[in-house]
């Protein structure tokens, strides 16, 4: 309401239930568009020259850039990286606190005696260093004038590489998990398709006893083929995902008895149908069931699927598209 007060809206006021709502109860709505100028930044809103519609551009500060690109690059970092990173930083660090050395006014102090440019004291800034990133602050060595503020900065970066460092271990032990549940759930889908097969199958050869005996009604053995033909076709769109769209490849033997499976399913199909007596009546669910099944047995073929395969596989898949066609 602020808002449109500051538009020149003198006439305003709350309505809890929304526009929706508002129209819904019968209430009247501005039907004319609100004519807005594209030639500046302000624009006239209806018949109210006072009110003018403020152009204000979003500005992204460095530091908001800055904050969305660092997270970014961590991820793309290894976990050998940043740690040589880290130890990086802490030589660097150390070698600014031996130099300092050589003022008067920004050194360190261990002890009560000032921190030389000698070896010792570039062992001794080391240490500090290695203290300082670590954030164990013994109080041995203290730094002196600006060398503060390099100690704190050194401080907080190492704090933050650290937790990176230990981050990525974490990650790395989550992603193991992940990837055997998802070996564990692959294996069960494989192990499901192939048991669903052999029961499709099963039930093919039971509705084509049926029909050679002739003692069965065809409204029986209709909705005992739509039904079995239904779970037919979502172990087809299982398997048809299994070789187009991958996650896992699997292996071949296990693949080849999926195919094997499906072909002798097929097959007794394509018999099935031949077998129907004639007073049946197919119901648009089983055509619609029967057109699935056939578009992609004929999408399972050796030139077709977008993987190398051995010739014995290849041979499965021209089979089955061979049965997806007499099907057809």
């Amino acid at each position: 309401m602020e808002r449109l007060h500051e538009l020149g809206y003198t006439n305003v006021r709350h309505y809890r239930g929304g526009v929706a709502d508002w129209q819904d109860a019968g209430g009247p709505l501005e039907s004319q568009p609100v004519p807005l100028s594209v030639t500046g930044p302000t624009a006239a809103l209806g018949d109210r020259p006072q009110a003018r519609l403020r152009s204000r551009p979003i500005n992204v500060s460095h530091w908001e850039q800055w904050a969305n690109t660092l997270p970014a690059v961590v991820e793309r970092c290894s976990t050998p990286q940043l740690f040589f990173v880290y130890l990086a930083m802490i030589i660097v660090c150390g070698g600014v606190y031996w130099l300092a050395g050589l003022s008067q006014h920004h050194h360190l102090i261990a002890g009560s005696a000032p921190v030389d440019v000698s070896v010792r004291g570039l062992a001794t800034a080391i240490y500090f260093s290695f203290v300082t990133a670590t954030s164990v602050g013994y109080g041995d060595v203290v730094p002196i004038g600006a060398l503060r503020f390099l100690a704190v900065t050194e401080a907080v970066a190492g704090l933050l590489i650290f937790g990176a460092v230990i981050a990525k271990f974490v990650s790395r032990r989550q992603d193991e998990i992940i990837r055997e549940i998802q070996r564990v759930t692959f294996e069960d889908r494989l192990d499901r398709v192939q048991t669903n097969l052999h029961l499709v199958l099963s039930e093919f050869q039971m509705v084509v006893t049926m029909c050679d005996d002739g003692t069965c009604r065809p409204e029986r053995i209709s909705t005992r083929l739509e039904s079995v033909t239904l779970v037919f076709a979502g172990e087809m769109r299982a398997i048809h995902s299994l070789l187009y769209r991958p996650h896992q490849a699997p292996e071949e033997p296990v693949l080849g008895a999926i195919l094997a499976s499906l072909a002798a399913s097929l097959h007794e199909l394509s018999e099935l149908l031949s077998l129907l007596p004639g007073g049946l009546t197919r119901s648009p669910t089983l055509e619609a069931t029967l057109k699935t099944v056939g578009r992609l047995a004929d999408e399972i073929c050796g030139e077709c699927v977008p993987q190398v395969y051995a010739p014995a596989l290849t041979v499965w898949m021209d089979r089955i598209q061979e049965i997806a066609r007499r099907i057809a």
